[in-house]
């Protein structure tokens, strides 16, 4: 069995590497080459007018597997993107939710469509960059938070199913990033500099109030009420979009205590703010569960992260028909939003996640 767990010699193993153009990908490839793995690259073309990517990741990638000399292939999914991500993340924010739209595009794009791809182009397993630890075992594959737990990605993955995690691998599961750029600086690749992501891939500068305007021209924001818990009216907003659950800043209220976001009400077109005791939560609802463990149960204490870049806290699950869970938080949490994700971890594991409706 070789080091991906196939049981072929890497030579006569064909590997699927999903190439960004960023610094991760590209030492996936380098050192898959260097074990000798037979590797292709596959590029997924996403990002059309009027919000398409400035960086032009797709000729970077194309231009690093010919500097690498592997096979390179790009995949046209920009209606799929449109339909499945940048509509939902749009529609999402119009109804007062904060959208996850890298758990979606994990699920559905980069994670669901690519792997169909890669098996039609003869791949016997698909690598990405993730830091995240991918092992196999007697009961099939385990997803596990990488060993740079300030890079772990591991949360962004819980919503791939079964089925395609069996066939993904994340060599980086155990590099730091300083590595992964000196991996690729080693190689002569000048990419070696390139800064991290930090923003959705398909908004410019995190504004995401001007980029719903261009999606959606048509859209009216409508001017409503800030008002506290007991409804007592403390100014007016700009528009719902503009705002996101925990946010303190930019409230334009002034004056008095510092007061956060506590509810977004789509229907009455109202914010809804708060002391930060306010905002403490107990208890979140959630849906459209997936299941990465093995018996699944009616109630399990695991540790949860709620935010992609919060710390787990402890909690009691009680797990309900139809995929959907009530997570009663055993310690205070700030900033639990409808529409984030809710991720399970035992230890190191994920166990499985799912999208959060409701805070209590």
């Amino acid at each position: 069995m070789n080091s991906l767990g196939i049981d072929k010699a890497p030579k006569d193993t064909k590997v699927c590497v999903a190439m960004s153009g960023g610094v991760d990908s590209t030492a996936a490839v380098i050192l898959l080459k260097e074990q000798g793995y037979d590797v292709f690259g596959l590029t997924l073309d996403l990002l059309e007018a009027p919000y398409q990517n400035l960086t032009n990741s797709v000729n970077e990638a194309a231009e690093i597997a010919h500097r690498l000399n592997i096979p390179h292939h790009i995949l046209d999914l920009k209606q799929d993107f449109r339909d499945k991500i940048v509509n939902y993340f749009v529609n999402s924010y119009i109804h007062g939710e904060t959208p996850s739209p890298c758990l979606m595009c994990n699920k559905f794009i980069k994670l669901g469509r690519l792997i169909d791809e890669a098996s039609l182009l003869g791949a016997d397993v698909v690598v990405t960059g993730h830091y995240a630890d991918i092992r196999k075992t007697s009961n099939g594959v385990e997803l596990h938070k990488a060993k740079d737990l300030i890079k772990d990605q591991s949360y962004f993955l819980f919503g791939v199913s079964q089925s395609n995690l069996q066939k993904l691998r994340c060599p980086l599961a155990h590099f730091s990033k300083n590595e992964t750029r000196e991996i690729v600086h080693k190689a002569g690749l000048e990419i070696y500099k390139k800064p991290d992501s930090q923003d959705i891939c398909f908004v410019q500068n995190r504004n995401y109030a001007d980029f719903i305007k261009l999606i959606l021209p048509q859209y009216l924001e409508k001017k409503g009420n800030i008002v506290n818990s007991q409804g007592k009216i403390l100014g007016q907003h700009k528009g719902i979009i503009h705002y996101t659950i925990g946010q303190r800043r930019g409230l334009g209220i002034g004056g008095g205590d510092i007061l956060y976001v506590l509810r977004i009400d789509a229907l009455k077109n109202e914010i809804v703010v708060g002391s930060e005791q306010e905002l403490t939560q107990k208890t979140v609802m959630i849906d459209d569960i997936n299941w990465l463990g093995e018996e699944y149960p009616q109630i399990a204490d695991f540790d949860v992260k709620l935010r992609s870049r919060q710390n787990p806290v402890r909690a009691k699950i009680s797990f309900l028909p139809n995929n959907k869970a009530e997570v009663s938080l055993l310690h205070d949490f700030f900033g639990a939003a409808p529409g984030q994700g809710c991720c399970f971890y035992n230890d190191t594991r994920v166990m499985g996640g799912g999208i959060i409706t409701q805070v209590l």
